[in-house]
């Protein structure tokens, strides 16, 4: 039986069309994760209005591991004049008496850090809405710059939100902390933000509007 050449034109033509639909998507998915992976090496100290430390797991006001080691970056990058001043993110979940931006405050001034020179901003339980928090609060003070302070992988989200709200930034993420101990860890951190960024960018909204926790 002949196949009619309508029906096989149009299968051909159907191929063609799945066959650089997913050519385009893994351009477009390889394409974001490189640029993931290019950002987490930048090291960015310029001078700025303030240092961002974003947010992490704090219990019962004392920082996590992750949360540590990025309020130690921030402390180093405060320490050698990159900025005058550190600005804590981070809310608070349910049934916490601290935020995470009370946490990082306790932290930092509890290694020297002046208490004058520590704002913290405990609104947003993902990193879209404390990026909004924060840029509301330099907008008030007349600020329009900033350094970013978190694990490398979650730079160029950062990054890409906080422009977006308005503000001039760069970024310096920290290289310690468990994030960042082993390749397996590393990544699985990538192909995390890099779904995460997809989102942000097709939605406008962080990831965890579906659910998944992607800070």
């Amino acid at each position: 039986m002949t196949i009619p050449t309508r029906s096989v034109g149009t299968k051909r033509w159907i191929r063609r069309g799945l066959i650089g639909f997913v050519l385009m998507f893994a351009l477009v998915v390889g394409g974001t994760a490189f640029r993931v992976w290019q950002e987490a090496r930048q090291d960015d100290r310029t001078k700025a209005d303030a240092v961002v430390v974003l947010g992490a797991a704090q219990y019962a006001g004392r920082p996590s591991s992750i949360l540590e080691a990025r309020l130690e970056h921030a402390k180093n990058l405060f320490d050698t004049g990159v900025a005058s001043y550190i600005i804590t993110g981070g809310g608070r979940k349910t049934g916490d008496r601290y935020t995470e931006a009370d946490a990082g405050v306790k932290w930092l001034t509890s290694h020297g850090v002046p208490r004058e020179s520590v704002i913290p901003v405990g609104e947003g339980n993902d990193t879209l809405g404390t990026i909004q928090a924060v840029a509301r609060l330099a907008a008030q003070r007349g600020w329009n710059s900033a350094v970013i302070v978190s694990d490398p992988w979650h730079s160029l989200r950062a990054r890409t939100m906080a422009r977006n709200a308005g503000l001039s930034v760069w970024t310096s993420p920290t290289h310690t902390g468990p994030v960042v101990q082993t390749r397996e860890i590393q990544i699985k951190y990538i192909f995390r933000e890099t779904a995460a960024l997809l989102y942000y960018r097709v939605f406008d909204a962080p990831a965890d509007d579906i659910g998944v926790d992607l800070g």
